[in-house]
Formats: structure tokens, sequence, C-alpha cells
């Protein structure tokens, strides 16, 4: 067995690698060659980068993770401690003095993986010591997002290119689900590739079975489907107060379902994820906040009862399902309404320059920082209290701070939950003497020293509520307890924190000063549009294979029919003359309303229409005020 293979046994206990993550893997130890890997949803990106790295010479065991997602660090680097390997993440919830002292232990050899947030990259800190660190790749997740012609570009990704200046012979592993041609090029660019170098996994998910509705009857046809399909899926909504009415909706028809979003606290997010992971919850409605990392082999089905605004999101989205490589459905119900919606969604995206001015010096005033000040810095930020109080549409709050963001003037962060931790600033010998001077203090310095290990070295995470057990009193003791040994230079404590947060790589500017040339402005303006554009053609296609239609978007332009969409079966069942008689002989029967006769006949809903109105033309059929077709 190779070690390869050995470090996969080890630590996650699989016996074999999935398409092309062992290729990916030596290409970057053992040719030490940059290298772009293309896995879908699902292809197992993570494996990849956290087995190169524990391949790699024990002096140079130690990986650069960059991801803008801080929910998905998070989750990695507590997977990666639960088996026994050292992994950190540095992002902006936290201290400075925190920072510093993490950075420390990576120069000291003691973590094998270091996730930190793009905009950390340029930081003094970080580039002083990157040289001393034993690093042997650097890692960029979600690589799409260095590019202008991505989906989801992030100015900070730019930043990467710097720090290979720093540490040239390091390779850069880039992994990414989902990239259209043109970005795949920008992304070797961007990241300086020496050569270019590629694996790419097929688009084609032949296990996926892609169907779009056309509906005016959404509920009704998401009734149907759970019913019909058995098993875990996903709804997808885009927003926040339709993923709590979905899912009642579906409890109130005995069907076991939850609702997931970006607002909901940290402790509530785990519990509806280990709930549904683990099979008691069936369906989980949602926005895009839930999935990323999410890695549950069996859903049977992912629905998005809205219009996304992009294919590589949607992509990645119904990529959720199937992972097991049984059948699974990615299905889209839309009306004419959600395109009429996509479309004016490009005015609500791309608010008037001045209007994003005045958002950025609201936001500045919002969190007192001066002009000129806040360089480097990060402010917990309250984005509802920061709408009521300046009186501003959360739409337009929110997508000017995401251009004020793709033009690089802040970062405007998911929200972050840190729990309370402490770290022992005092030495040892200074830490007794404070005990026999202050005996009041004694006993919770002996609970902290006995019950968290490595105190001394690093912050460790504490429960403050398992404190006030131990000692028989409230929270709010304990809390004033830690303050006050943080005021008296003995620990160095950090409270629960749960926010959204902005970083200032520049600190703040004078509104003048913002400025936004009308060219790029236009080039995202255009991109999103070209985006949108993609979707609307995909939902109304009804001649081509769909997913033909995805793999073509991303490049791959001789994929067959995959037979089983609902493009493809319509073609196969489908023929008019023969159409029209089985509806005659339905309305034969009794009256029937269109969604009746649907439910009857497995075809295409546009098809139905075709014939239906051919039916009509010919006056074989009427169409009454009970919304009923009768045979004449």
């Amino acid at each position: 067995m190779d070690k390869y293979h050995e470090i996969l046994k080890k630590y996650w206990g699989y016996s074999s690698f999935r398409p092309l993550q062992l290729e990916i893997i030596k290409s970057v130890v053992e040719h030490g060659q940059d290298t772009l890997g293309l896995l879908p949803t699902g292809g197992g990106k993570s494996i990849i980068f956290q087995v190169a790295t524990l391949s790699m010479p024990e002096h140079r065991q130690m990986s650069i993770v960059v991801t803008p997602l801080i929910a998905l660090m998070r989750d990695q680097v507590e997977n990666l401690r639960k088996h026994k390997i050292p992994a950190v993440a540095i992002h902006s919830g936290m201290s400075r003095e925190e920072i510093e002292l993490e950075l420390n232990r990576c120069v000291d050899g003691y973590y094998n993986f270091l996730y930190i947030s793009p905009e950390r990259l340029t930081t003094r800190g970080l580039q002083f010591r990157l040289p001393n660190m034993p690093i042997g790749l650097i890692t960029v997740d979600e690589a799409h997002c260095i590019s202008q012609w991505g989906y989801d570009f992030r100015p900070s990704y730019l930043k990467i290119a710097a720090i290979r200046q720093i540490i040239p012979d390091v390779p850069v592993l880039a992994l990414t689900a989902s990239a259209t041609p043109k970005v795949v090029d920008d992304i070797q660019d961007k990241l300086l590739f020496k050569d270019k170098n590629v694996f790419r996994q097929s688009f084609v998910r032949k296990n996926l079975v892609y169907i779009v509705q056309n509906t005016n009857d959404k509920l009704g046809d998401l009734l149907r489907i759970t019913k019909k399909i058995q098993g875990t899926g996903i709804v997808y909504v885009r927003s926040r107060r339709r993923t709590e009415e979905l899912a009642n909706f579906l409890k109130n028809y005995g069907i076991s379902a939850d609702f997931y979003h970006a607002g909901i606290q940290y402790k509530v997010k785990e519990k509806k994820q280990r709930e549904w992971k683990s099979g008691h919850t069936r369906i989980i409605v949602a926005t895009n906040a839930f999935g990323m990392g999410i890695d549950k082999p069996d859903v049977r089905f992912v629905i998005h009862t809205d219009l996304p605004d992009s294919l590589e999101a949607y992509y990645q989205e119904a990529g959720r399902g199937g992972r097991d490589g049984k059948t699974a459905y990615a299905i889209v119900l839309y009306n004419h309404k959600d395109i009429k919606q996509l479309k004016e969604s490009v005015d609500t995206n791309f608010p008037p320059i001045k209007t994003v001015r005045s958002v950025y010096s609201a936001v500045c005033n919002f969190l007192q920082i001066p002009i000129g000040a806040g360089i480097d810095q990060s402010y917990p930020f309250n984005l509802s209290e920061f709408i009521s109080r300046y009186n501003i549409k959360p739409l337009i709050a929110l997508n000017s701070l995401r251009l004020l963001q793709k033009e690089g003037y802040l970062e405007f962060t998911d929200e972050i939950t840190e729990m309370p931790k402490i770290h022992i600033t005092a030495s040892r010998d200074d830490v007794y003497r404070f005990q026999v001077e202050n005996p009041a203090f004694s006993p919770l310095i002996k609970i902290l020293l006995r019950g968290y290990p490595g105190i001394y070295d690093h912050y460790v995470q504490i429960n403050e509520f398992w404190l006030a057990k131990v000692f028989r009193t409230d929270i709010k003791h304990i809390q004033k307890y830690l303050k006050k040994l943080d005021e008296l230079d003995i620990i160095e404590y950090k409270p629960f924190i749960r926010s959204n947060f902005i970083y200032m790589p520049q600190g703040r500017l004078r509104e003048k000063d913002i400025v936004f040339s009308q060219e790029n402005y236009k080039f995202l303006r255009d991109r999103y549009i070209d985006q949108i554009t993609s979707v609307i053609h995909y939902v109304t296609n009804i001649d081509r294979c769909r997913s033909q239609v995805l793999a073509e978007y991303f490049g791959e332009k001789d994929s067959p029919a995959c037979g089983r969409c609902d493009v493809c079966k319509s073609k196969q069942n489908f023929n008019s003359q023969q159409a029209q008689e089985q509806i005659l002989e339905l309305l034969h029967q009794s009256p029937m309303s269109f969604d009746q006769i649907f439910e009857q006949l497995s075809w295409d809903k546009n098809k139905l229409k075709v014939a239906l109105r051919s039916l009509l033309r010919q006056e074989k059929i009427i169409f009454r005020k009970d919304r009923k077709f009768y045979l004449k």
C-alpha cells in the first residue's frame, strides 16, 4: 500500500480514491506542479488537499487553505481535529491577539492546516511569518472566486499572487466545482501557474435526472413531488421568509420538514443540520446558505421553487443530490413571474453608484470609523440594526455591500458565531502569586487550569454554563469574574459573539474617493445579465437535453443526451395525434382541469398545452368557466 492510500485509510477509513483524486494529489506532491482540479459537487475536493498535505515531507507538512466561507472553514477544522489532525482557522471574527498567537504556532509547526480568509493574506503579521512556516502547499478552495468571469468574483482572492512571491517554490492547488472554459484559463493566469495544468471531471451527472416544470401551482406540484419521490430532499427558495412558509406547508400535510437560512442562530443551525443528516428530518427548505460542506450521500431530490441567478450556482445546488451514485432528481418549478422577477433583479443588484457610495459612508458612520482610520481592522456589524437606523431597503444595502466588496473597499462576512474563549497570558509564577494574594479568584483559576489543557499556550473554548454549574451560581457571575481577570492582565477573555463582520482593508476613505469605473461597473452588470439569460434559456428550453445544455455551458460540447430528463422523455413519449386521442379518451370519462389531465399523463406541460390548443382549434373540446375541459 503506498503512502497516499495509507493516509486515506488511517484518517478517513477509505480504501480507495474517487476518480482523479489520486492523480491530482501526485501532481502536486510528486511533481510539484501548480494544479487546477475541476470536480463536481460531492467529488471529494477536501480529501485531495488534505491527503496531499499529509503526504509531503515532514518539514513541509502544512497547507495554507484559502476559502471565503467561514462556516465551511470552521466545519473542516473541526472535522480535522476529530481525526486528530491539527488545524486552525483565521478569519475576521478573531481578535488581533488571537491571530498573532495562532500564527506563531504555525511557525512552530504545530498545525498541518491553516485555513484563512482571502482578505487576511496581505496582512503584515502573516507575510512576515510565511517564510518561516513549514508550508508544502497553497490550496485555493472555491477557485472560481479569483476570476472576474466567475459567478462569485472576490477581489481579495487576487491577493494570493502576493504570497506566491514570498514562498515561490510552494505549488498551488486550485479547486472548484464549476467553471466555464474562460474561467478555467483565468484562474490559472491569476494564480500565476508556471504551466497550464488542469484535471477535469465530466460535468455530466449520469445519475441526476433534470426536470423543469412551468407551473402556476408550485405548492401543489411541490406536494405531489415530495409524496411521489421517496427519501431525503432539499427545497431551495430565495427568501428567508419563504423557507419557514414552505416548511410549515409541508408539515401541514404530514411531511417531515424544517427550514434553514443564514439568520438562524449557530446552535440552532447545527441542530437542524444534524437532524436532517441523521434522517430525523426528511426535507430541509433553505436559502443558498444551506449546502456548502453538507455531505449527505442519499439526497434523492433537490427542488428549486425560485430561479437561481446563475447556472454555476444551480449546478452546485442541484449536485447535492445523488452523491451515492443512485438516481436523484433535480427539479425546477417556475412560471412567467419568476422570469420577470429575474430580469427585474438586474436593477436591484446594481444600485446607482451614488447610492453605493452613500451606503459606504453610512456603514463607516454606523461603525464610528473616522476618515483615515480602521486599516486592517474588523468590526462586528448588525445588518438589521444598520438597515433600520439608516432606513435603507435591505436588498439595496446588501447589494451595495457586495459591489463595495467586489471593488475591494471592504469585506462583508457571513454571520460568525464565536463561543467564549480564554488564554492565560500571565506566567505560571505570576498566576500562582495572584492566587495567593487574591483567594476569591483561586477556585475559578484552579478549575480553568484543570479543565482546559493548553490554556497557557493558546486560546481555548470554554463552557460558561458548566462553570456556573460547578460553582452553583449564574453565568453572569462567571462572566464578571472572567472580565475582571482580563482587566488584571491574568487572562485574555473573548466573550460569546454572534455577528456579521465588516473588514476594512484600506481603512475609511472619503466618499469622493470611492471610485467605480464605469467600465468595470458595466462589465459586472453585463456579466450578471449573461448569467440570468443562461438560466432563462435553461428553463424555457424544450428542445435540447437538459444535461447537454448544462455540460455545454461548462465547455463539454459532445456529451450524449441523457435520455432521462423531461425534454428527453417528452421526445420519447410524445406523439401529437396519439396525445390528442388520449386527452379525448380522458374527457370522455369526465370533464377535467389542466392539472387533472397533467396528473394522468406523464408529459411535459408545454407539450400538453400544444395538444390542448390543437383540440380547441379543431373544436373537439371546449374550456368553460369552471376551468375544466369538456368534450364538445
